[in-house]
């Protein structure tokens, strides 16, 4: 099982009123930057930089231009290269709210957890008021295990943004983490009546039955999630848990497969690969995965008991 996907993809289009000849600096790199931003919003990255990088040799201070170089990075799954944007975009405007949101959102996907912590303070600092100043916050504590910090952040959010159902996933994430399975199942009721098309809820829902070892709830809230998101590799991978706890091994281990092939680095379907070759009785295998996983994530759940379980074959 893995947590759910924190990145809120904010792509803000920045509309320029041009009151310039049509030769001035700024109409040119106005220009630029719509095309840019044209060509972002038909998710063709590459051919978006290319105007942002147009734009910035025009003026190599854009602020707007290195943000929205960022976003085009991100898109192409470039975090150095996205992080490194946003910095130059808050080098030359220091108080530029989106880009230490984009860029404490990015320190946390590459793994730099104090660096996004610095990010929200910051954003708290410009604008407490703004949900989006919180909600950094509560990832950040999240990822340095900080529960209960998280968990007042997330509830600070969602009372800045109460028809924000994400912000009610993310508190009853944070219960389920603490085994506080009924107020994460009310948080998630919650969520469901503002907007029941949201697979991450269906998903941590699944998580939940699965906790509680109901096995078939569990297998038809993750197909519902899937039903609603078939884009997200840990879905697959948790339904592949599910099918080997009932007994349907070989298509278990089909799902595993195909989430490690959406997402190579996902250790939690490394593991399930190690539960698939214990209930197979394959020790070799099973001891090969599950050693390591015990070595990277001792505190990765489940990791233990089947390794000992292997280790016993």
């Amino acid at each position: 099982m893995r947590n759910l996907p924190k990145r809120i993809k904010i792509f803000p289009i920045l509309v320029f009123i041009i009151f310039f000849s049509c030769d001035s600096l700024e109409d040119k790199k106005g220009r630029f930057l719509l095309k840019g931003n044209e060509k972002l919003k038909e998710n063709d990255a590459k051919n978006a930089l290319s105007f942002y990088s147009e734009a910035l040799e025009l003026d190599s201070t854009y602020a707007d231009a290195y943000f929205n170089k960022g976003l085009a990075h991100i898109q192409l799954n470039q975090l150095e290269e996205a992080l490194g944007d946003f910095s130059l975009a808050i080098k030359y405007n220091s108080e530029y709210y989106d880009a230490y949101f984009q860029r404490g959102l990015s320190y946390l996907d590459n793994g730099e957890f104090y660096k996004g912590r610095e990010d929200a303070e910051s954003l708290l600092s410009l604008d407490a008021s703004n949900w989006h100043s919180h909600f950094l916050k509560g990832l950040v504590e999240e990822k340095l295990k900080n529960y209960s910090e998280a968990l007042d952040s997330f509830r600070k959010a969602s009372e800045l943004a109460p028809e924000n159902s994400d912000l009610l996933v993310n508190q009853a994430t944070i219960h389920f983490y603490l085994k506080e399975m009924n107020q994460a199942q009310e948080l998630l009721d919650q969520a469901e009546a503002l907007n029941p098309g949201e697979s991450n809820l269906h998903n941590l829902r699944s998580m939940i039955y699965f906790e509680e070892k109901e096995y078939d709830k569990a297998l038809n809230s993750v197909d519902k999630a899937i039903t609603l998101n078939n884009r997200q590799a840990y879905f697959y991978n948790n339904k592949g848990l599910y099918l080997l706890f009932l007994g349907q091994l070989e298509e278990g281990l089909e799902l595993i497969n195909q989430s490690i092939k959406m997402d190579p680095k996902n250790p939690f379907a490394l593991r399930n690969k190690g539960i698939y070759y214990v209930m197979k009785g394959d020790k070799i295998s099973a001891i090969q995965y599950l050693n390591e996983l015990n070595r990277d994530y001792p505190d990765m759940e489940l990791v233990k008991e089947y390794l000992e379980k292997a280790q016993d074959l």
